[in-house]
């Protein structure tokens, strides 16, 4: 105690989140716990948010050890329509292996997998309609995939080439479609997040049927984009789906940084008013039963859903990162929700609606399409061979009716 009579304390001090085991150590997940398979609650889609508050904090799962589809959110999807599913995930998971080799061999100046993620875009986009619109970031190719996009198309956009039907704007992988309901990406992470709540606010203005999609990684939540987005959703009630794609790391940094002290990511939504869900990430079958249940509730004018997809990066961030720097290099098969396209395979199986020798003819017919479509669109050039979008595309698509400088310009550079 001070002369003055008041308590002395000591030098204030920050807190700084530590991952549970660094480079070189042993992987560590005891601290990440699992309710069983089925033993998560289905609330009717009308339910009030605040009757819904524990679903922020246990995960919904439907696939059970023995590869059996248990619980209140299971059953929802014919065995014609799993195989679909499955298929999409193998394609979404071959083309991203061809891709990083074309990466490697200087064909692509960059490119992002998707390895272990596949069940996240692949199944919710089973649960959107024609015009509906994704603001997706740069790891959910397999709503394109499993959309129909064609892969030739997806590749010229990675090369670069005459054929990019971006004509060269956009970073390789930032693809754009508006037919196919995926609005363009944006380098500037967390902007598609309010971009998203916009789109469906002014969908519901104009009295329309359609419904948006916001996706978001677990680092990009501690942007203010993020929770602006939440602020808008919430009050306005716009018919969204909200998404956070948790698989644990961002770039280098593990997801504790951006979580805090919330707990979950999906508590996040709870301050909002937004019901808020977790489902198993890596589980086919709980990722369509909430995305399904999600979009619906949007469709009814019941307003957002916040869904947290609780997953796991298997590979780098980019071909342009090195994880071993900043993980244990066997982390990966130490994750316990193990691997979305072997969980899928497994649960076919055990229905009789699949074998392994189908799924290995499957593999090779896809490898085969993936490898033919590489062809085709490498025919129309790569990054340092073959044809280039036109220069004078930079002038085109622009302004409804190019402005008299701009016509300027594109006569001074001749093109």
């Amino acid at each position: 105690m001070s002369d003055n009579g008041s308590v002395e304390f000591g030098p204030l001090s920050l807190h700084v989140p530590e991952p549970a085991v660094r480079p070189g150590g042993t992987p560590d997940f005891s601290n990440v716990t699992f309710p069983d398979a089925g033993s998560v609650r289905r609330p009717d889609v009308d339910t009030n948010p605040e009757d819904m508050r524990d679903l922020a904090f246990s995960i919904i799962r439907v696939l059970n050890p023995e590869g059996e589809a248990v619980g209140p959110w299971a059953n929802l999807l014919t065995d014609d329509q799993l195989v679909e599913g499955l298929r999409h995930m193998m394609t979404l998971r071959t083309f991203d292996a061809r891709m990083q080799i074309a990466q490697r061999q200087g064909k692509t100046s960059f490119y992002m997998q998707h390895l272990g993620e596949e069940a996240v875009s692949c199944a919710f986009r089973k649960a959107l309609v024609q015009g509906d619109m994704n603001f997706p970031t740069y790891r959910q190719a397999g709503l394109l995939i499993a959309g129909g996009y064609p892969m030739v198309e997806m590749m010229c956009q990675i090369y670069s080439n005459e054929r990019d039907p971006l004509k060269g704007r956009q970073l390789p992988i930032m693809y754009s479609s508006k037919e196919h309901g995926f609005f363009s990406i944006s380098g500037n992470l967390a902007t598609q997040y309010i971009q998203g709540v916009g789109w469906a606010m002014a969908s519901a203005i104009k009295k329309d049927s359609k419904i948006a999609a916001a996706w978001i990684g677990d680092g990009s939540t501690a942007e203010s984009d993020f929770h602006a987005a939440l602020v808008f959703a919430s009050t306005y009630k716009a018919p969204v789906v909200l998404n956070i794609v948790n698989n644990q790391w961002a770039i280098s940094t593990f997801q504790g940084i951006a979580r805090g002290g919330s707990g979950t990511f999906a508590a996040r939504g709870l301050g909002f008013g937004i019901p808020a869900l977790r489902v198993d990430g890596n589980d086919y079958l709980a990722v369509f039963a909430v995305a399904q249940w999600a979009t619906e509730r949007a469709r009814r004018n019941l307003g957002p859903t916040l869904v947290e997809y609780v997953t796991y990066r298997a590979g780098a961030h980019s071909t342009s990162d090195d994880p071993s720097a900043y993980r244990p290099k066997m982390e990966s098969e130490a994750w316990p929700l193990g691997d979305p396209i072997v969980r899928l395979k497994n649960h076919l199986i055990a229905r009789g609606a699949w074998s392994e020798e189908r799924h290995t003819q499957t593999e090779a017919e896809i490898l085969d399409t993936v490898i033919a479509a590489q062809k085709e669109a490498e025919s129309f050039g790569t990054l340092h061979a073959g044809g280039k979008p036109s220069a004078r595309d930079m002038f085109e698509g622009v302004y409804e009716q190019m402005p008299p400088h701009l016509r300027r310009q594109r006569q001074q550079a001749g093109v």
